[in-house]
């Protein structure tokens, strides 16, 4: 098989592109500041495990000073300010997105080791179009369904993963600025650099002070901000475990909530699926971005009929796979976010071949130094295995196999998560069929991982609750 592989030359991004600073403070009120107790974090490029910047330890002191920043901007400025003229301000942010695209994109990847390719035209292009999109709502809110005179709930707090840093800051803070909100955000601790470089957009737009505020730190930082009295309403996005921590830190308050969790999706292929389009489809599903996507395609559903060959061909186009560099523009999977969630796939994946399931990983040479993990599959799983039910959040996939659709819609909903889920068929009878079977809040069609701003997207189950992006994701930040 290597002798068909095309060889190509090393195209590097130029890592000089993004301006990183030796040290970062908290944007809060519009301008840099420290931090009360002037602690520090490192974050480090997860490929070469080399620190790129230190980073201010936000406290609960300076939490609050965030949170009185946003609740000023909200009465005094950005609550009473018309529709149309908040959407000018929105608008301008996306084109200054979109000018400083490539630094940001080489900055996404060298703070998450995403490759180059997925953050220059998968992230950056769908972090200005949401942009893009909630500015145009911003002056259209009476005409959303929501009443006659939908009215903002006030300062949010967002908390966001590492997996896509700057897009989930794009998720949560374009819709709650068109709704007339203030917000207070913290990056995760791993990836904090893009929100950090956001806060400069923030000024170059001349976006009033205390509208957005960008506070860095771990779960503490986190744990101040949703529990902070000042708050109206809390948007999280990242595991079911500090989901349901949040959630009951704020039951039994007046604060809206909002929380997009893990997912374990199902991507079915049926036996008259195109077989080419469906193998491409599987491997986007769970390696896209090393599969750290809560809705990867983790689990795939083979109709036992077409298993053998499909598992061949998936096997040779894993084969292909260029595994390495992640600023190389011929990479396609990169490294892993932290040696943390490395240690996770690894227990995983051994977890995986102990209970009897078959490992099969594509052969690659990995880089010494970094935190990286081959693309593996697992044959012979069964729906108990740990691999079947848990979700790994990396390079890892399961494979089952069914013989109907009734045992492959038994089989996909067999989970406590339900998040996305694909369909590989020529009939378009059974997509509806299965679509309307399958408890997932999103569904894919010969396709998976398809994201667009005007698309509304969340969960059921263990995923979550309420929806983010299109006209369903105004609603979250809207008091109605």
């Amino acid at each position: 098989m290597s002798d068909q592989i095309f060889s190509y030359a090393p195209a590097p991004e130029s890592a000089s592109i993004a301006r990183i600073r030796p040290s970062y403070g908290l944007f809060i009120d519009g301008e840099w500041t420290d931090g009360a107790a002037e602690r520090t974090f490192k974050t480090v490029n997860p490929a070469t495990e080399e620190v790129l910047a230190e980073v201010t330890e936000a406290t609960e002191e300076d939490v609050d000073r965030a949170v009185r920043a946003a609740r000023d901007a909200y009465e005094r400025v950005w609550g009473p300010m018309p529709g149309r003229e908040r959407a000018k301000y929105l608008f301008r942010i996306a084109r200054l997105l979109q000018e400083r695209s490539r630094e940001l994109a080489v900055l996404e990847t060298l703070d998450n080791g995403k490759p180059i390719r997925e953050s220059r035209d998968v992230d950056l292009p769908l972090v200005a179009a949401h942009f893009f999109y909630h500015a145009g709502w911003a002056d259209k809110l009476p005409y959303a369904g929501f009443g006659p005179d939908p009215r903002p709930l006030g300062v949010a707090a967002q908390v966001i993963p590492w997996n896509f840093p700057l897009l989930m800051l794009a998720w949560k803070i374009a819709p709650a600025l068109a709704c007339g909100n203030t917000v207070v955000l913290k990056p995760a601790e791993t990836t904090p650099l893009t929100a950090l470089t956001f806060a400069e957009i923030c000024r170059q737009a001349e976006l009033p002070p205390g509208v957005v505020n960008i506070v860095t730190g771990a779960a503490r930082t986190g744990q101040a901000l949703v529990r902070h009295p000042g708050v109206d309403k809390v948007a999280f996005t990242g595991s079911t475990e500090v989901g349901r921590q949040i959630a009951r830190a704020v039951a039994g308050t007046r604060k809206r909530l909002t929380l997009e969790l893990g997912g374990k999706a199902a991507n079915v292929i049926f036996e008259d699926a195109p077989l080419d389009q469906a193998v491409e489809g599987a491997i986007n599903g769970i390696f896209f971005n090393q599969g750290q996507v809560c809705c990867a395609g983790s689990r795939l559903l083979v109709q036992e009929s077409i298993a053998g060959e499909l598992l061949e061909r998936l096997k040779a186009r894993m084969a292909t796979l260029r595994v390495g560099d992640p600023l190389d523009k011929n990479t396609d999977v990169g490294a892993i976010n932290s040696a943390g969630q490395l240690e996770k796939i690894r227990t995983l994946a051994q977890a995986g071949e102990q209970e009897g399931a078959i490992r099969w990983s594509a052969p690659c040479e990995l880089p010494e130094r970094g935190y990286w993990f081959a693309p593996t599959v697992f044959t012979g799983v069964a729906a108990s295995h740990r691999i079947a039910r848990e979700e790994i959040f990396g390079p890892v996939l399961s494979v089952l196999t069914f013989r109907t659709p009734a045992e492959a819609v038994e089989k996909a909903n067999n989970t406590p998560y339900g998040l996305s889920a694909g369909i590989w068929t020529e009939k378009g009878s059974r997509v509806l069929w299965m679509a309307q079977r399958l408890r997932a809040g999103v569904v894919w069609a010969n396709t998976f991982n398809k994201f667009d701003p005007a698309a509304p997207f969340g969960g059921y189950k263990e995923s979550g609750f309420g929806r983010e992006g299109g006209r369903h994701g105004l609603e979250a930040y809207l008091d109605v």
